[in-house]
């Protein structure tokens, strides 16, 4: 069943690219946003995309990333021409970098007793969930180097340790905010990234497809709850440095 246009999140850049057309008018209000893709598919280029055109629309946004400090990432916004700086100075948008480090701690440096709880921290940071819109690249990074979460998993209780951080996503998203969270299904066991497939409203897919001696990106849409207007099943795109993302080809469901 679909929804207004206007009850939901645009993408924005409606006369720059096509992503907001394609995904059918923006991201339902309430949803768990999930993008899978292996190393080098696209998944920051993607969030980038999304967290620029949300904030030209007027929405807040809080970007977490595991592998950017605020200096690379504006870097790289700047190379797709996504000025985010008077976002950032305007506090539309909250940049914040997790610095796992090396090691599976924290900082690199912590004892194996010292390793934080990541889960825990993320959930306790208040501040980052206020936004409208909370996007974690990479969220695989932090299950992978939360010690209570690795036990969990060692224990094959995997789905026990998805649970609570489960539980307070959907706490979050019951205010109308949305979560978008990518991930790199390689670095997880099936069955720890399953139970975050199954509550994903909205579950998108991005792959690497050789043709000739070219490689393609397309998005793969899984699912899509609370549509707007149509979606396309597959997009094509490409990632191009000082224009940003592009829609190269469409497939319709």
């Amino acid at each position: 069943m679909s929804i207004a246009t206007n009850d939901l999140f645009s993408l924005g850049l409606k006369e720059r690219d096509r992503i907001n057309k394609e995904l059918g008018g923006g991201i339902p209000p309430g949803s768990i946003v999930l993008v899978e893709g292996d190393y080098g598919a696209g998944k920051s280029a993607i969030s980038q995309r999304f967290a620029y055109g949300l904030c030209e629309e007027g929405h807040s946004v809080t970007m977490l990333s595991t592998e950017l400090t605020v200096g690379s990432f504006l870097d790289q916004m700047h190379s797709l021409d996504y000025g985010m700086v008077e976002h950032l100075l305007d506090e539309n948008c909250l940049f914040l970098h997790a610095d796992i480090g090396d090691g599976n701690t924290f900082s690199g440096q912590e004892e194996e007793g010292d390793r934080k709880e990541l889960l825990k921290r993320l959930m306790d940071a208040e501040v980052m969930w206020d936004s409208e819109v909370i996007i974690i690249d990479t969220f695989d990074a932090i299950l992978r180097n939360d010690p209570k979460f690795e036990a969990l998993v060692r224990q094959n209780e995997e789905r026990q340790a998805a649970l609570e951080i489960i539980s307070f996503f959907r706490d979050v998203i019951s205010q109308g905010k949305v979560i978008m969270l990518t991930v790199d299904p390689s670095t997880l066991d099936e069955e720890a990234i399953g139970p975050f497939r199954a509550i994903a409203d909205v579950f998108l897919e991005l792959e690497m497809i050789e043709v000739g001696n070219d490689v393609r990106r397309q998005i793969s849409v899984l699912r899509f709850a609370g549509m707007g207007e149509q979606v396309g099943d597959t997009i094509g795109y490409s990632v191009r440095s000082g224009t940003g993302i592009v829609i190269e080809s469409r497939s319709v469901a």
